[in-house]
C-alpha cells in the first residue's frame, strides 16, 4: 500500500516508518523541513519526502493524491502559542480538507485516553482534533494511549532524571493520580497492524498497558528496574506552578512542557476495554517489562528517537531550520580561530561526539556555569544532552544548541544558540586546507545583547581557544 506518513520526524513517526517499510509498504513523508528527514531515509527506495506545512494549505498542492491509508501522528505538548488549541484545529481540518481529494481509505489517529469529564488542555484539544478528523469520505481509525513509555519519550527521560538525581523525593500529590500507561513498542503495533484493516473501520479504541498504576508507582517501580533504593513523600501544599518548577529544575524538561504534564497529570487516565488486542494480536507488557526495554536500547545507543529532538522542545526555535543556515554577516560579533589538524577524519569525529556526557572538551566547569545561568533564567541549560553518543542530524538537540546544518563528507557542523540571549548566536565547525576553523556568530540585540558580547569576551577567548586546540589533537 501507499502510506502517508505526518509528523515523520517526531517520536512516534520515527520508529513507525521503519515498520512500515518491513512490511513492504512505500511511505510517503511529510514534512515542514525535508532537511530533518532527507538524511534518514536517503538510501530507501520506497520512501518519498514532500515538504508542506498543514497550518498552510497551499503548501499541500505537491503532495501524492495515490494514496491508501494516511497516519495524522501531529501534536505539540509544549508548544508557547496561546492559542495553540485553535492552531491544532486548523492543522487537522486543513488535512481532512487535502485527504478527502485523495483515494485515501483509512486515516489513521494517535490521540490520548480522554475518558474524563474535566482534561486538560492538550488532552482536550487532541479530542477536539479527532472530531474534525472524521468524513464521510474515508474511514477514521483512532487509538487513544496511555502514556506512552520507551528509550527517549518525554515520560520515560523525566522518571529518569527524577529516580536517578533524587534519592529523597517531596512530591506533589497529583504523583497520587491513576494512569495505565504502555509501552512505544505496543502503540507501534497497534498502529502498523490497524493499515488497511476493515475491522476497524470508523473505530476508536483506547490502548493501554495491563496494569492501572499511579505516577508514584512509575517512580518507585523505574527505580526497582534501575536498582536503587528511593522514597517518596507527597504532599498536598505544591500548587500547579510550583510543581511546574519542581519538575522544571530537576529533569531535562521545558518550564512550557513541565507546565503541560503537571495540567495532565492531575488527570486520570484509564482506558475502556474493547476487543482491539483480538482483533490485532497485540498483548500490551508490563510497565516495568517497557523500561526494562528501553534500558537494553540505551545500552545499545539504538534510540531511534527522542523526545527532545522535537523543534518544540527548545521553546524557542519556532521557523523552519533552514532560515538560520545562512550566517549573517553584518551587525554581528565574531569570535574565529583555526588550527592545523593532524587527522582530518579524527577530528571529525571528535567534533561528531561534542556535547552530552562528551562534554566540550575544555573549560567543563564554565560551559556548565553557562547552563545553570540559563536554567535559572528559564532556559533550556545543558539539560537535555544528546540522543546519539557519536551521529548527528539536522535537527537534533545538543546540549542548549540546535543542529542546523551538519555533513560529514563536507566536514562542517552548524548549531544554532537555544539558550536565553539578548541576540542570536552560531557556532561552526569547519575543516578546510588541514585546518579546523571555528567561528562563533553572535547578532546583538539592542545595548543589552552588545554589553553581553564584551562582558564574555575574556570566557570566551579562553574556552574557544581552548577548544579549537583540543579538537585539533591527534
Amino acid at each position: 500500500m501507499n502510506i502517508l506518513v505526518t509528523g515523520a520526524t517526531g517520536y512516534i513517526g520515527k520508529r513507525l516508518i521503519p515498520l512500515l517499510l518491513h512490511e513492504g509498504h512505500t511511505v510517503i513523508c511529510v514534512v515542514r523541513d525535508r532537511r530533518r528527514a532527507d538524511k534518514n531515509y536517503a538510501e530507501e527506495k520506497n520512501v518519498y519526502i514532500f515538504e508542506a506545512d498543514f497550518l498552510k494549505p497551499e503548501t499541500l498542492n505537491n503532495i501524492p493524491k495515490t494514496i491508501d491509508v494516511a497516519y495524522y501522528l501531529m501534536h505539540s505538548m509544549s508548544n508557547a502559542s496561546k492559542d495553540f488549541e485553535s492552531l491544532e484545529e486548523r492543522c487537522a481540518v486543513n488535512f481532512k480538507t487535502y485527504i478527502e481529494t485523495t483515494q485515501a481509505e483509512q486515516v489513521i489517529y494517535l490521540s490520548g485516553i480522554t475518558n474524563e469529564e474535566n482534561l486538560s488542555k492538550h488532552l482536550r484539544s487532541r479530542k477536539n482534533v479527532e472530531s474534525h478528523l472524521k468524513s464521510e469520505r474515508y474511514a477514521l481509525t483512532v487509538f487513544k494511549a496511555g502514556i506512552i513509555v520507551g528509550s527517549g519519550s518525554s515520560s520515560f527521560e523525566i522518571i529518569r532524571d527524577l529516580v536517578e538525581k533524587l534519592p529523597f523525593m517531596i512530591a506533589p500529590k497529583w504523583l497520587n493520580t491513576k494512569t495505565q500507561p504502555i509501552a512505544v513498542r505496543d502503540v507501534l503495533s497497534y498502529l502498523t497492524r490497524a493499515a488497511g484493516n476493515k475491522r476497524i473501520y470508523h473505530k476508536t479504541y483506547d490502548i493501554f498497558g495491563p496494569k492501572i498504576i499511579t505516577y508514584k508507582d512509575m517512580l518507585e517501580q523505574f527505580a526497582e528496574v534501575r536498582k536503587f533504593k528511593r522514597y517518596i513523600i507527597t504532599v498536598p501544599v505544591m500548587t500547579p506552578k510550583l510543581s511546574s518548577y519542581w519538575l522544571y529544575f530537576v529533569t531535562s524538561t521545558s518550564y512550557k512542557l513541565a507546565t503541560s504534564l503537571v495540567d495532565s497529570m492531575g488527570v486520570q487516565i484509564i482506558g475502556k476495554s474493547s476487543n482491539i488486542n483480538r482483533i490485532l494480536n497485540v498483548n500490551p507488557i508490563t510497565y516495568k517489562e517497557a523500561v526494562a526495554l528501553a534500558f537494553k536500547k540505551i545500552e545499545q545507543n539504538s534510540i531511534v528517537s527522542s523526545w527532545k529532538d522535537s523543534i518544540v522542545s527548545s521553546g524557542k526555535l519556532r521557523a523552519r531550520l533552514h532560515k538560520y543556515v545562512n550566517v549573517p554577516k553584518f551587525g554581528c560579533f565574531k569570535d574565529y580561530k583555526e588550527y592545523p589538524i593532524a587527522d582530518a577524519k579524527h577530528t571529525t569525529e571528535k567534533i561528531w561526539s561534542i556535547g552530552g556526557k562528551n562534554g566540550w572538551y575544555y573549560g567543563t566547569t564554565l560551559w556548565r556555569l553557562r547552563g545553570y545561568i540559563d536554567k535559572l533564567f528559564g532556559g533550556i541549560g545543558l539539560r537535555r544532552g544528546r540522543t546519539s553518543p557519536t551521529e548527528l542530524d539536522v535537527g537534533d538537540a545538543l546540549d542548549f544548541w540546535r543542529v542546523i546544518f551538519a555533513d560529514k563528507t563536507k566536514q562542517k557542523l552548524l548549531l544554532y544558540a537555544e539558550m536565553r540571549l539578548p541576540g542570536e548566536a552560531w557556532l561552526e565547525f569547519k575543516i578546510e586546507n588541514k585546518m579546523l576553523k571555528q567561528t562563533a556568530t553572535f547578532r546583538p540585540r539592542g545595548l543589552w545583547g552588545r554589553l553581553y558580547w564584551y562582558s564574555a569576551l575574556p570566557f570566551h577567548g579562553y574556552i574557544f581557544n581552548g577548544m579549537v586546540r583540543k579538537l585539533s589533537e591527534a
